[in-house]
C-alpha cells in the first residue's frame, strides 16, 4: 500500500476530466468550485484537455490520460481532483502510466464514473485513492458538507465517517480493505484485464436510481455472485440509491444473497450519488462491528 501525502492549506490542486466533458454550464460550475478554493488558499491548474470535447461525447481517450499521466508526473501538483462523472471513464486504462502514478503518489479523488480509475489505479499501484465529491460538486451542493469533509480527510487527517445513522441489515464484526463505489461501475471490474481483487475486502457500493432502475442493479448484483464476489469479501456497506418506485438498495442486495453469506452487511446514506458525501479512502483497512452506533471506522490514516 502506499499512501499520498496530506494537503496543506496553500498547495496546487490539478483538475482533470476522464469522464463526460465539460461544457456548457459545467463551465461556469468548474469556474465556481475554482472560486470556492481558491478562497480558502489553494492554487488551482487545469488539465491541457480539461475542457477538450475532441468526440463530440467526450474528449479522446489518450487526451483524458494524458492529463491524469501529466498531473501525477508534475511535481508542483500535490491533489488530483476529477471534474465530474459520466459513462466512459475506463476508456483511460490503456493509456495511464502506472509507473509514474507509484513513482509520484497523491490524492486523487472522485465518484460516480471515477470509480473505475480510482479502483484502478489501487488495482495496479497500490496507491490508495479516494470516493469522494467530484470538482464540480464542490459548487453545486446545496451545503458545504461534502467539500468540508474532503478538507478534513486530505488536510487535517481525519478518520471519521461522519455521524450519519447506520443500519444493520446482516450482524457481525469484521475488518478488511475497502474498494468499490459505483455498482455499475464495480460490475464492469469484477473481471478481465483491470479486474479487481475482491479477497478479503469491505465492498462499499451505491447506485444511482435515475439510470440503474431495480432490475439492472439486480443485474449487476447478480452478476458479481455468479462471479464469485461475495464468495470473498469479508463484509458489505451499502450506501444511497433512491429510485422512483421506492425500493431500497437493501431489499435487492439481501434478495440476491438470499441469506447465504454470513459477513455483517451494514447500511448509510452518506456517500454515492447524495448531498452529504463522506470520503472514502480505498485501499485502507476499516472494521465493521455491528454492535457499535457508527458501525464502520478506519483502522490507520489514509495520508501521510
Amino acid at each position: 500500500m502506499i499512501k499520498p501525502s496530506k494537503l496543506n492549506l496553500g498547495d496546487t490542486i490539478g483538475v482533470v476530466a476522464p469522464s463526460n466533458p465539460i461544457i456548457g454550464d459545467n463551465i461556469i460550475e468548474i469556474e465556481n468550485s475554482r472560486t470556492i478554493l481558491e478562497k480558502d488558499g489553494f492554487k488551482l491548474k487545469y488539465s491541457r484537455n480539461l475542457f477538450s470535447n475532441t468526440n463530440k461525447y467526450s474528449a479522446s481517450a489518450k487526451e483524458k490520460a494524458d492529463d491524469i499521466n501529466e498531473m501525477f508526473r508534475d511535481k508542483d501538483v500535490k491533489m488530483i481532483w476529477c471534474a465530474k462523472g459520466g459513462a466512459n471513464s475506463n476508456s483511460v486504462f490503456d493509456y495511464l502510466d502506472f509507473d509514474a502514478i507509484k513513482n509520484n503518489p497523491k490524492i486523487i479523488c472522485g465518484y460516480s464514473d471515477i470509480t473505475s480509475i480510482t479502483n484502478v489505479i489501487y488495482q495496479m499501484t497500490g496507491l490508495v485513492t479516494f470516493s469522494g465529491t467530484n470538482f464540480k460538486t464542490i459548487s453545486t451542493d446545496k451545503t458545504e458538507y461534502s467539500y468540508k469533509q474532503a478538507l478534513n480527510r486530505f488536510v487535517y487527517g481525519n478518520l471519521s465517517f461522519g455521524d450519519d445513522n447506520y443500519y444493520t441489515f446482516n450482524e457481525g464484526k469484521a475488518e478488511g480493505v475497502l474498494v468499490g463505489g459505483n455498482l455499475s461501475l464495480i460490475k464492469g471490474l469484477v473481471c478481465g484485464k483491470y479486474q479487481i481483487d475482491f479477497k478479503d475486502k469491505i465492498l462499499f457500493i451505491e447506485e444511482l436510481g435515475l439510470e440503474s432502475d431495480p432490475t439492472m442493479v439486480s443485474n449487476s448484483l447478480y452478476y458479481m455472485k455468479q462471479n464469485g464476489v461475495f464468495d470473498n469479501i469479508k463484509g458489505l456497506w451499502i450506501g444511497n440509491y433512491e429510485h422512483e418506485s421506492g425500493i431500497e438498495l437493501q431489499k435487492i442486495v439481501l434478495d440476491v444473497l438470499d441469506h447465504n453469506y454470513d459477513f455483517p452487511i451494514i447500511k448509510s446514506n452518506n456517500f454515492g450519488h447524495v448531498e452529504r458525501k463522506t470520503v472514502i479512502p480505498i485501499g485502507v483497512r476499516a472494521k465493521i462491528d455491528t454492535s457499535e452506533k457508527l458501525k464502520i471506522k478506519l483502522l490507520e490514516n489514509c495520508v501521510c
